[in-house]
């Protein structure tokens, strides 16, 4: 197993919208192969809204082929269009 924290920087006052499409994604990664489970949290403390999505995998090459998948590229070109305040940053932690 394998646990990937996927850090989020979002504008100012798209935190729901990005809560929303954070939802539908983790239920989308519920029925991906390698995919065990996945939470969102968000930053409680003032300053820019950061958001951290922690999800275990299989193995890091699981996790590697979902986010070479074109359905997350889909979710994540629009994110940094339209709701993202920087490129997210990716934190592989690994068990054992």
């Amino acid at each position: 197993m394998v646990t990937i924290g996927m850090n989020y920087f979002v504008l100012p006052g798209k935190e729901q919208v990005f809560e929303d499409a954070c939802e539908r994604v983790v239920e989308t990664m519920g029925g991906i192969d390698g995919h065990d489970e996945s939470h969102l949290y968000r930053r409680i403390t003032e300053g820019e809204p950061v958001y951290l999505i922690v999800s275990r995998w299989e193995s890091e090459e699981a996790f590697q082929a979902f986010i070479a998948s074109d359905a997350f590229k889909k979710v994540t070109d629009w994110g940094a269009e339209n709701i993202l305040a920087g490129r997210p940053r990716h934190t592989t932690y690994r068990e054992g």
